[in-house]
């Protein structure tokens, strides 16, 4: 019997480095309410960085084992982000998710709602756009993943390095989503609920496209606290912080 509400969450960039972002994680998957809900979506960046299905260390084990438990109750979908693009299906069987397109449109309580991870919208930042071509391709994801584990660490904080150091080069609103390029998407989609993350600036936002009123909803990132969007089968959509 449906519940009547689902849960959208991203940017959580999970790490070693970070114990209190996993604990907060790990206590959301265990929550009352979201084991109830009638799925979970993942939208991008469950890690800070996902260098291979391959790494079996005892973080990654402890994550997996949280999103099967859950697997078990709800649903659970999830959408490559920034960080985590070379997330496969060898990971998403261990955990029993199911990995999504972006964008994807999903059926949400009869309303047609177009999911992305955002950062395709950032059309500003070129130098960002033009190195995420490079990291989406199957050429440079083989040849990353044909290296050892190690290495591909090592590979992971370089360019980690570089993103940081290009940031501070940038203003907020050039990494900031490109007003055209949202209300193109929806346009191209034909649909009037759009939910994203990336950005880190969470909130809602009412556009006019193609005579239509749209609503955008960005989800936040997990840095202070964990966040949420619950859309209710009514209609209704509540950003929460657990």
């Amino acid at each position: 019997m449906a519940n009547n509400y689902t849960i959208f969450i991203s940017d959580i960039h999970l790490s070693t480095f970070t114990p209190s972002i996993t604990r907060n994680f790990q206590n959301f998957l265990c929550n009352y309410h979201t084991i109830r809900a009638d799925a979970l979506y993942i939208l991008g960046d469950l890690f800070e960085a996902w260098l291979g299905d391959d790494d079996q260390s005892k973080f990654t084990q402890a994550i997996k084992q949280s999103l099967y438990k859950i697997s078990q109750y709800c649903p659970v979908y999830l959408m490559h982000g920034n960080r985590d693009f070379l997330i496969g299906q060898r990971f998403c069987e261990e955990c029993n998710i199911q990995l999504i397109s972006d964008p994807h449109i999903v059926k949400l309580y009869h309303q047609d709602t177009l999911l992305m991870h955002g950062d395709t919208m950032c059309t500003d930042d070129l130098v960002y756009q033009n190195a995420r071509i490079k990291f989406k391709s199957v050429e440079f994801q083989s040849r990353v993943l044909s290296k050892p584990l190690w290495f591909r660490r090592l590979l992971g904080r370089y360019y980690r390095w570089k993103s940081l150091k290009h940031q501070k080069n940038l203003i907020n609103e050039i990494m900031d989503v490109n007003q055209g390029a949202v209300n193109k998407a929806f346009a191209q989609y034909d649909v009037q609920l759009m939910i994203h993350g990336h950005t880190h600036r969470p909130g809602i936002q009412w556009v006019k496209v193609n005579q239509k009123f749209c609503k955008r909803v960005v989800l936040s990132d997990w840095h202070s606290k964990a966040h949420a969007l619950v859309c209710y089968a009514n209609g209704d959509q509540k950003l929460t912080f657990y």
